[in-house]
């Protein structure tokens, strides 16, 4: 649950924004989480929600709009989040986590941004605050005095992080990237001094004083005109100073290398910090920078797309592989994929189904897939396929990270993970932010406007995968994982996309395309045994053609019929350092001890189906105890629920659970094979 300050007083929990009703109660609760964790008295709520007198009755009014307000939280999940209206006496408490606020979340990272200490890591950390605004602040709340006043408190704040982002980006050379920044505020508000005078210098420095004259001169006929004032020292200092450097240099100022690097945008905001596609740039007459038409990463007359560079990738955007936003150094776009899957057959439906989510530019949103699935079942392959056959359509790279959410150890971490992206991008190491939450920041922004395609497999929450993904509407991402991920699709719109075991035709296919087509077309009936034995699971399907490789003479019949003996079919079901026990050990130890029982419960199942009444029944557990471990064990594709209250669990999966409760003698030792202590079966 978020609630949000700057911009209209709204109240969102997932993808859904709660109805907040009229002026009057969005106005309580505005006021009430501009203190949050704070009595705040009734009389002061009265007094702020009446501008004139109030009327008689005003204390039933505003008692009932914290009644409906209590309510609307509450059928939000306000509990689950730690969010309490309460009444003390004749005031009322919100009690929340202050984070939950965007106004508090803004306030921290603008607090963690040093413009002119730490250049590299303010400047995402500062766009990230700025992004958080969505309009003017408090937007729909009565139109009272204290409210105008804490609504001109956090534009304040707001103006002093627009300035600051543009005193960062002028620490680091990047002065185009300043004058697009300032720019759009100075125009808002032309007579604050300090941001007209950061304006100036900005402009100065990439070579254009005329324009930061005029806008001196400007300025102080507003301020003589509508203030009856002379420029104060920070407007004066900036105009004597650039006399100063036109004496000294003769007159012209010249570019930095910052700036030509960089380049500046037009059209860029300082609501959000952004600036829009940048390259070779002129002055307009009000002294916004304006593209080169044809010049290097000019913005185009369809839209603002950058043009592409000579190798090929886009060199225009605001923080792009040449500059990185003052962190990247020059160089090609990242190709981190791993090569194509070996063989891959199939999977035509789950392909056209990706390209439907992750070339969908109508939301305007940054498209996100999650190709989920029990282990070995071919997430990996087919995310890697797509990956490769659409990498054209992402020329500004491809990422790709193994985040070892069902791995042998820790899984990897995101702030891991950022490293490696933003080094892959161009960022130099000493650059890169040591915090996970800056690095994530300075993430979003390098790729902000960007086609790029980030792959995050083998994940194993949505926690984990959130600070990873970016935010351009022109960047794809999908991630695999053997979770359903419900939180991505219920917090990011992901899409999911499920992947299921193969059936006869397929798997045979498989096995031919891995054996040779006339070993199998020899014994068809025995190749459907063995998709039948490997429960149509991609990885243990290749496991099975690698024994019968590893054995030219043996007909497709001899494996099958070793692999009838329950006892022996997860061992030859390995192959070295990959095998479906050691992939089903990594999913099973990501459970709690009592879905671990449970399953190992279900595993004593005779035919592997099964309703919840039967599960509590071999469990030993109550209904609702049954209930939530059977969601669980579903969500992780240990088991299958095929309709309502009807489950199933695979052959392999109960043959797991049966050794790992030492039903089979030592056949858990032997279900193990080499595959324990390499990789966790992803394919």
């Amino acid at each position: 649950m978020e609630f949000s300050l700057l911009g209209p007083i709204a109240v969102t929990t997932g993808s859904m924004e709660l109805s907040l009703g009229p002026a009057k109660r969005r106005s309580v609760l505005a006021l009430l989480l501009l203190q949050p964790n704070t009595t705040v008295p009734l009389e002061q709520l009265i007094d702020s929600l009446w501008e004139d007198e109030p009327p008689e009755h005003s204390r039933t009014v505003v008692q009932g709009h914290v009644s409906r307000l209590r309510a609307t939280l509450a059928e939000g999940g306000a509990e689950a989040y730690g969010i309490e209206l309460t009444t003390h006496g004749s005031a009322y408490l919100l009690r929340l986590p202050e984070e939950l606020i965007d106004a508090h979340r803004f306030g921290e990272l603008v607090a963690l941004a040093r413009p002119e200490a730490a250049p590299a890591d303010a400047v995402p950390l500062l766009r990230e605050a700025l992004g958080l605004w969505r309009g003017p602040a408090l937007t729909g709340t009565v139109t009272s005095p204290p409210f105008a006043a804490a609504a001109h408190a956090l534009e304040e704040r707001r103006l002093t992080a627009v300035e600051a982002l543009g005193r960062a980006h002028g620490t680091l050379g990047e002065h185009e990237q300043a004058a697009a920044i300032l720019y759009s505020a100075a125009v808002n508000h032309p007579l604050r001094e300090g941001l007209i005078a950061g304006l100036m210098r900005a402009l100065f420095r990439t070579g254009r004083q005329s324009d930061a004259l005029e806008w001196f001169h400007r300025t102080r006929r507003l301020l003589n005109e509508e203030l009856g004032v002379d420029p104060g020292e920070r407007l004066r200092g900036a105009y004597e100073e650039i006399l100063r450097a036109e004496a000294a240099g003769g007159g012209r100022a010249k570019p930095t290398g910052g700036a030509r690097a960089t380049g500046a945008a037009a059209g860029g905001t300082a609501g959000d910090g952004r600036a829009g596609a940048s390259g070779q740039t002129r002055s307009t007459p009000g002294g916004g920078p304006r593209p080169v038409p044809g010049g290097t990463g000019a913005a185009n007359a369809r839209g603002g797309e950058a043009a592409p560079g000579a190798h090929g990738t886009r060199t225009g955007t605001p923080d792009g592989a040449r500059a990185g936003s003052g962190s990247g150094r020059a160089g090609a776009a990242p190709r981190l994929l791993p090569r194509p899957p070996a063989r891959f057959l199939g999977r035509e439906d789950q392909l056209t189904a990706l390209t439907a989510v992750l070339t969908d530019r109508a939301t305007g949103e940054s498209p996100l897939a999650v190709v989920a699935g029990p282990a070995g079942v071919g997430k990996t392959a087919c995310a890697v396929q797509w990956a490769h056959l659409h990498a054209g359509a992402f020329p500004d790279g491809q990422l790709f990270a193994d985040l070892r959410g069902f791995g042998e150890g820790d899984e990897a971490s995101p702030a891991e993970i950022l490293r490696d992206f933003l080094l892959a991008l161009g960022t130099p190491p000493e650059r890169v932010p040591g915090s996970a939450q800056a690095a994530s920041a300075l993430f979003r922004s390098l790729v902000a406007e960007r086609r790029l395609l980030v792959v995050l497999d083998n994940a194993r929450s949505s926690a984990q995968v959130r600070p990873l993904l970016p935010g351009g509407p022109r960047c794809a991402t999908v991630v695999t994982s053997r979770s359903r991920l419900d939180g991505l699709v219920a917090t990011d719109c992901a899409r999911p996309v499920g992947l299921q075991t193969l059936g006869h035709e397929e798997g045979a296919a498989l096995l031919g395309a891995m054996l040779g087509p006339d070993r199998v077309a020899e014994d068809p009936a025995a190749a459907r045994e063995l998709v039948d034995l490997c429960d149509g699971l991609p990885l243990a399907l290749r496991a099975a053609a690698a024994q019968l490789t590893a054995r030219p003479r043996w007909r497709l019949a001899r494996l099958a019929a070793a692999l009838r003996d329950e006892r022996r079919r997860l061992a030859l079901l390995s192959a070295e350092d990959t095998g479906i026990a050691a992939a089903l050990r990594m999913s099973v130890a990501r459970l709690s001890a009592d879905d671990a029982q449970l399953l190992s419960a279900l595993a004593t199942s005779a035919d592997g189906h099964l309703n919840a009444s039967l599960a509590a029944a071999l469990a030993g557990y109550d209904p609702e105890r049954t209930q939530d471990g059977l969601d669980r064990l579903a969500e992780m594709h240990l088991v299958d629920e095929e309709a309502t209250d009807v489950y199933t669990i695979s052959t392999l999966t109960q043959l797991f659970a049966r050794d790992e409760r030492g039903e089979s003698g030592d056949g858990g030792k032997r279900g193990t094979g080499d595959g324990s202590k390499g990789s966790d079966g992803r394919g």
